[in-house]
């Protein structure tokens, strides 16, 4: 598999980077994992805009669903070879209409779905994308919420969208070789139950887990980045770094 982080800042754009976003590639497939704030801008410097294959949001906070209302105009009124056949998109429930009310001026109250084939998320559940085997669960933040575990060729991704301390977070990393982790929080300063890890917590999770290696994301631009990976580093003995926009992994 090949992961490209597409955007990674925390509940808003950074001056360097877009929000959540990540591509999975693998045997010619392209999954999309969420689309927030400024996300189809920066997808469209890795892949065309119309070669996705399937998107999975991991919840419905802006920063990680709200582009859907741009890229449903790309794909609902493209006039050059003619509107798009529906795209999967795996979501929480009430995906469709979230996004239509975002938009606000959708053509009816279907038309979201005319581009898109939503498909609800479940916790526990096990499915097939293109290549990839996928697993969901349900993590802990204040909106129905997914972490999601993507594997293919004996190799194995895991991205926890946005979550307080669980052990669904734990299952889905167990022994993965890549752990894309969220990191919101200040080890010392923030300390609100359910809602977002630390580094410190990340990095818990990740040596629990036993995982191959640690990307901290999600982290917001009033956040010291560089001080949650070494509070990631003091509990996660592992190789542990930084998403960075337009950085690739070979997984």
């Amino acid at each position: 598999m090949k992961l490209t982080v597409v955007g990674c800042s925390g509940s808003f754009p950074s001056a360097d980077s877009a929000c959540s976003s990540y591509l999975v590639e693998a045997d010619g497939f392209r999954l999309l994992l969420d689309m927030g704030n400024g996300a189809l801008g920066e997808l469209q410097r890795h892949i065309g805009l119309y070669d996705l294959d399937a998107i999975f949001l991991s919840h419905l906070h802006a920063d990680h669903c709200i582009d859907m209302c741009g890229y449903f105009v790309a794909r609902y009124y493209r006039h050059e070879g003619g509107r798009c056949d529906a795209i999967p998109v795996y979501a929480p429930e009430g995906a469709e209409q979230r996004l239509t009310t975002a938009y606000a001026d959708t053509p009816s109250d279907s038309s979201m779905s005319e581009v898109f084939d939503f498909h609800t998320l479940k916790s526990g559940s096990s499915f097939e994308v293109g290549p990839f085997s996928i697993r969901t669960e349900k993590v802990c933040h204040p909106v129905e919420a997914y972490g999601i575990r993507v594997e293919h060729g004996g190799r194995a991704l895991t991205y926890s969208g946005d979550t307080g301390v669980c052990d669904a977070l734990h299952d889905l990393a167990d022994g993965a070789d890549l752990f894309l982790c969220e990191a919101s929080f200040t080890h010392g300063k923030e300390d609100v139950p359910d809602l977002h890890l630390n580094g410190r917590e990340a990095g818990a999770h990740a040596a629990r887990a036993r995982v191959g290696r640690l990307v901290l994301t999600h982290i917001p631009p009033w956040t010291d980045a560089e001080q949650n990976l070494r509070d990631a580093r003091e509990v996660y003995e592992g190789p542990s770094e930084l998403a960075r926009p337009g950085a690739v992994y070979e997984i």
